[in-house]
């Protein structure tokens, strides 16, 4: 390895969820990482997700792997509630951290997790990473759009089943923890053109039948500190997946139809008096370039956009939604 290139991250995963293949997986081996252990509740799943994905070895416990001296990173999976108590575990072991989103269940317990990083720690938004969003900002900063007037999130998913966690109230389930994270995140990256951070004006959502205060939608609306009005919407039953981002100005509008997982759409619809045009960013995977981002922080230092700060600030917009809305906060998780 020249002296140039970084050491590899040595990467611990917490539990073996399905979404680890495709957030982790997959860039760590294009980006040359070690995955070091995994953990799971049930040993034998752990031994299974290892084998098939070239794992180095397993842990009986969340706890154990925290000890591995050779585990400097843990990505957290685990389903919502469980990330804010694992985040701070892996915090207190000294170790790097990337959380899958929302960091915490309540902005309180992000609070906490705010406070304990002493080490790097990111949440997930990996979207941000992506030449897509990059782009419809360079739209905002070079004036082309003129100057926000509104922006639009849309991110909807077809229903996980009855028994899936992102139902459940008790591990901070919910479309607005799982999808309108998304759409509430886009709308606060906004905040260098619209004269500051939105603040939420309205909610409205329903509750998933046989959920009592499980979200299946939320809509939400937003106010920013220089006139400009924001929408996000969520779905977790709805008939088809949407991702969708448009944002408009006093002399245009840019829309990416998938903004979410821009690898599977990565185009970016410009509408101004000149005409209208389609510009295609690539198609590497928006967790790729997250990774990469993450790693250079871990190893050199250089700066993310994400931090434990920004992770308050989204769960304070979250908490304010289901206020709003007439529900509650999510509950916290207690291990």
């Amino acid at each position: 390895m020249s002296a140039s290139a970084p050491q590899p991250l040595r990467i611990g995963i917490l539990g073996a969820a399905r979404i680890t293949e495709r957030a982790l997986i997959a860039p760590a081996r294009t980006g040359g990482h070690r995955l070091v252990a995994v953990a799971a509740r049930d040993r034998d799943r752990a031994e299974a997700f290892a084998a098939a994905h070239g794992v180095e070895r397993t842990h009986g416990s969340y706890a154990e792997l925290l000890t591995d001296p050779e585990v400097e990173v843990v990505y957290n999976p685990l389903a919502n509630g469980l990330h804010g108590p694992w985040n701070l575990a892996a915090l207190a072991a000294g170790k790097h951290v990337l959380t899958e989103k929302p960091s915490a269940s309540n902005a309180g317990e992000a609070r906490e997790v705010r406070e304990a990083a002493g080490t790097v720690f990111m949440e997930a938004f990996h979207y941000l990473f992506h030449p897509v969003t990059r782009r419809l900002h360079e739209l905002l900063a070079s004036g082309e759009l003129g100057a926000l007037r509104h922006a639009e999130a849309v991110v909807a998913i077809p229903a996980p089943e009855d028994g899936d966690p992102r139902w459940s109230l008790a591990l901070a389930g919910g479309a607005l923890m799982d999808l309108g994270c998304y759409g509430l995140h886009a709308l606060r990256m906004l905040a260098p053109w619209a004269g500051g951070a939105p603040r939420v004006a309205a909610a409205r959502a329903g509750e998933r039948a046989g959920a009592p205060g499980v979200d299946e939608w939320l809509d939400a609306d937003v106010e920013f500190p220089g006139g400009a009005t924001g929408t996000a919407r969520c779905h977790m039953a709805y008939g088809r997946l949407e991702m969708s981002l448009r944002i408009v100005g006093s002399r245009g509008e840019a829309t990416a139809p998938n903004f979410v997982l821009p690898q599977l759409d990565d185009r970016v619809v410009v509408r101004t008096a000149d005409g209208e045009r389609t510009e295609q960013l690539g198609t590497r995977s928006s967790y790729a370039y997250q990774l990469e981002a993450f790693a250079e922080r871990v190893r050199r230092g250089t700066p993310l956009p994400l931090s434990a700060e920004d992770a308050v600030e989204t769960m304070g917009v979250i908490d304010a939604c289901y206020t709003a809305a007439g529900l509650s906060p999510r509950p916290r998780t207690t291990l």
